[in-house]
């Protein structure tokens, strides 16, 4: 979705700055490593034929979902999302839209919480052009999802900018974005009616510079949210971090930046630490949260030039972090086994081009992980098993 750059600068408030250790050149294994993957089927949405969307997907308490939509020839597009119970084997969700825009959304963001479904979703449309965007929640019976009723000014109205990424955590669901204010944030304790927070201290724009939220995760005690600031005078953003306990007032952690762009783009908590991973000049990197510090880690890969890289993914499981990314050219997937300080670079099924109507979502629980790919003609799922040691086996390493 292509944002709207309106922005207003509030008064000087005080920043937290983090220690950072010296920032890691970038680095990742050259040589893609190769999973045994295995191909999964999505089942065709009931409704008129059209290209299946993915866009995102999650998993909790022993569901997995994926989103996304169905588009027809003439262009027209509906809400989609899928289920299982093993990760295996997948069947449709029902869906229950409210509005004009609702019956045309793609589903973009998912999030979960104690084995529910909560989801994002937009639509192009109305006289300017701009995303119409919902939020979906599971129906208290465990059934379908449902579209929430919001006023229009919730996500949209004059001061829309964006509407970022969704997050189920203790402390109920969250959703964060941006509005002409800056960073803002979306809170409700069901997923059943959610309350802007936009304008607010530390988390808004103000003398130090323009706030920007990409994503947010559930932690002890409330939510952590990561993004950047673009000081004043600057072309480049310095990374920072966001913490609360309600989702409501914020506490903002600046982390040492360089002459280089940096900012974080998605974030995950992993063991009893937080990872953040996001741009760090022409490549990317990871910075990890113990206690109130944050070090920048390990860097991999790199950036096409002139192009718009991106991280459109990031997920733990068993000791393990997988992020998915693009470089504006192509997208690729990197696994670390040790909280982000090196980084391996593994080989998809097939290539997955940069651009519009094309994504790369992962999963991962247990030693196992998913890939949902959409390469702009066709979506395809793929799961493999990953090694025990949190190591990814090259093909001449394994058995005959």
């Amino acid at each position: 979705m292509a944002p709207r750059w309106i922005f207003a600068v509030l008064g000087v408030l005080t920043v937290a700055t983090a220690a950072c250790d010296p920032v890691p050149p970038p680095g990742g294994d050259e040589a893609p490593v190769l999973p045994a993957w295995q191909p999964l089927t999505l089942p065709t949405p009931p409704g008129p034929p059209g290209r299946v969307l993915l866009r995102d997907a999650t998993a909790c308490a022993g569901r997995w979902y994926a989103i996304g939509g169905v588009a027809d020839a003439d262009g027209g597009t509906r809400p989609a999302a899928w289920t299982s119970l093993d990760g295996t084997t997948w069947s449709v969700v029902p869906i229950a839209a409210e509005s004009f825009y609702g019956r045309q959304n793609v589903l973009y963001a998912a999030g979960c919480r104690d084995g529910e479904l909560a989801a994002v979703g937009a639509k192009t449309g109305g006289a300017h052009g701009n995303p119409r965007v919902s939020t979906w929640r599971q129906r208290p019976d465990g059934g379908g999802l449902v579209e929430v009723s919001a006023s229009f000014e919730t996500y949209g109205g004059p001061k829309a900018v964006n509407v970022s990424r969704l997050a189920g955590g203790p402390a109920g669901w969250l959703v964060v974005g941006n509005r002409s204010s800056g960073a803002a944030a979306w809170v409700s304790p069901d997923a059943a009616d959610f309350a802007l927070v936009e304008g607010v201290p530390e988390l808004a724009s103000d003398g130090r510079g323009i706030s920007w939220a990409f994503d947010a995760v559930g932690v002890p005690g409330g939510w952590l949210a990561v993004g950047g600031v673009l000081p004043a005078g600057r072309i480049d953003r310095d990374p920072v971090a966001w913490s609360s306990a309600d989702g409501r007032s914020w506490r903002r952690t600046s982390l040492s930046g360089t002459d280089r762009y940096e900012e974080l783009q998605r974030v995950a908590l992993i063991d009893d630490a937080v990872v953040a991973v996001g741009l760090r000049g022409t490549a990317f990197g990871a910075w990890r949260r113990d206690g109130d510090r944050w070090v920048a880690v390990g860097g991999f890969g790199g950036t096409a030039p002139s192009k718009v890289p991106s991280v459109d993914g990031l997920v733990a499981a068993d000791g393990r972090l997988v992020a998915a990314i693009s470089d504006g050219a192509s997208r690729s997937v990197w696994t670390s086994a040790d909280r982000g300080g090196s980084w391996q670079r593994m080989e998809l099924p097939g290539p997955v081009p940069a651009g519009a109507d094309r994504d790369v979502a992962v999963v991962a629980v247990g030693r196992r992980l998913w890939i949902f790919a959409d390469d702009g003609v066709r979506p395809t799922v793929w799961s493999a098993e990953m090694p025990a040691d949190g190591r990814v086996q090259r093909r001449d390493e394994r058995p005959r």
